[in-house]
């Protein structure tokens, strides 16, 4: 019988889509299920029904599975953070090695074996950046939040157990003096209204807060109170920023920052690189996750100091950087003229002299090194979600590097790549995810790639 939308069936929950929803079978029909657990037993009321496959909720939950546990947060499956809370945490290391094994297999046509994901030094409060937009309660007071899963209604919270304690009592504080003063909040409807987000960036190594407040407009007559109150309370705060964004978007950051009290920037060190950062300045937002995964990449790259490392990709310059004492020369792209900035300063700041930072598009930055000449031993690449491309792929063959480092924040395109290089005369020797955000979906993944015919 075919299904119908509020049909409610029993399902046995026997895997996890790369989405985090679990995934049962109804006469052969996958149907996925938010918010399930590998074994669990339920009754699902179907929402959706597509041509071969269906989307369904949980109606009745009548066994859990093995790996179910109480997910511990009063707004889980309101807010669209995280999905896979209510699973033990050995369970989702599980599950990441398969979406990133799914993704191999069925887009890459890659048998290279995928293994075990490398677990986050911390599965809680581990993140260092943290956006809350903002609005108001049933009393008129101003409050933080987190967007509800696909839309723009802010569900309130006041403690996000993925931010440290410490950001969301900032938070708090931040909300109760905004109403204190006044300060009216952003409607997106009419587009009226001053304070959009509340921004906050933290360092793991100093313990300093830069605190961020988005705004839609300059002119912010409370600041110095704000401010003043602000720094009382929390001493950690190192300083106090403005960000202007007056657009009608659902971009959270404009591009003007505004310096109000203390330091416009925060000092961190990530993989052993002193960083400077701005509001505006990309940053892996799990560091001590980060540390691990550069560790793991700097392994597979299989430096010994002679080298020549090209770093394309290479934002401010962390996984570069944090391999420069095991290359001779170092070459970093990025097109973001401001990281390039950051990553020259990085490397002033480590002493390192072996380093050049072009500002460029890797695919045009690709072609002219190429025609240059230039023949890396080892290619690093970093690429955003759409990953990078055949063109720019094509241009790094060309180079032949021995070896070519693949850190990927998107499964599915990262095995995309790895089937164009790997036609092209790089065979995928490993494929490690790490998992760099716990209790979402989301996984990082390095595949090492070497030239086929290198010499041994």
């Amino acid at each position: 019988m075919p299904l119908a939308k509020n049909q409610i069936i029993p399902l046995s929950i026997t895997a996890l889509s790369s989405d985090g929803s679990g995934v049962g079978r109804w006469d052969g029909m996958p149907v996925f299920v938010p918010f399930t657990a590998v074994g669990d037993e339920v009754d699902a009321r179907i929402v959706k029904v597509c041509r071969t496959y269906a989307f369904g909720i949980i109606d009745t939950l009548r066994t859990p599975g093995p790996a179910r546990i109480p997910a511990q947060c009063h707004i889980y499956g309101k807010c669209g953070g995280c999905c896979l809370r209510h699973i033990r945490y050995e369970a989702e290391l599980c599950a990441k090695q398969g979406f990133v094994a799914d993704a191999m297999r069925r887009i890459g046509g890659v048998s290279t074996p995928v293994l075990p994901t490398l677990p986050s030094p911390q599965q809680e409060r581990y993140r260092n950046k943290v956006q809350y937009p903002l609005c108001r309660d049933e009393n008129g007071a101003v409050c933080a939040g987190f967007y509800a899963s696909r839309s723009h209604r802010i569900i309130p919270c006041e403690d996000c157990l993925l931010q440290p304690a410490l950001l969301n009592e900032i938070a708090r504080t931040a909300c109760r003096l905004l109403t204190q003063l006044g300060v009216s909040v952003y409607d997106e409807a009419t587009h009226r209204g001053f304070a959009r987000h509340i921004y906050l960036r933290h360092s793991v190594k100093t313990d300093d807060v830069l605190f961020c407040l988005v705004a839609n407009g300059r002119k912010f007559p409370q600041a110095q109170a704000f401010c003043r109150e602000l720094k009382a309370r929390h001493p950690q705060v190192c300083g106090v920023a403005l960000n202007v964004n007056t657009r009608d978007t659902n971009v959270v950051l404009g591009s003007e920052c505004i310096t109000l009290a203390g330091e416009g920037t925060l000092s961190d060190e990530m993989a052993g690189v002193p960083v400077r950062l701005s509001p505006l300045s990309f940053y892996q937002v799990n560091t001590r996750g980060a540390n691990a995964l550069y560790a793991k990449a700097l392994e597979l790259a299989g430096l010994t100091g002679r080298e020549t490392l090209l770093d394309l990709y290479c934002g401010t310059g962390t996984i570069g950087l944090s391999m420069a004492h095991r290359c001779a020369r170092l070459i970093g792209v990025e097109i973001v003229p401001e990281a390039v900035v950051d990553a020259q300063r990085n490397a002033a700041r480590m002493g390192v002299q072996h380093a050049e930072f072009l500002c460029a598009d890797a695919q045009k930055a690709a072609a002219l090194l190429e025609k240059q000449g230039l023949r890396p031993d080892v290619v690093v690449l970093d690429p955003p979600r759409k990953g990078c491309g055949d063109e720019t792929l094509a241009h790094v063959c060309a180079m032949q590097p021995q070896r070519i480092v693949m850190v990927s924040c998107n499964p599915a395109t990262a095995a995309r790549d790895t089937a164009y290089l790997a036609a092209h005369g790089y065979t995928p020797v490993c494929v490690q995810p790490v998992d760099m955000f716990p209790r979402t979906k989301h996984v990082e993944t390095i595949v090492l790639l070497e030239k086929a015919d290198k010499p041994h």
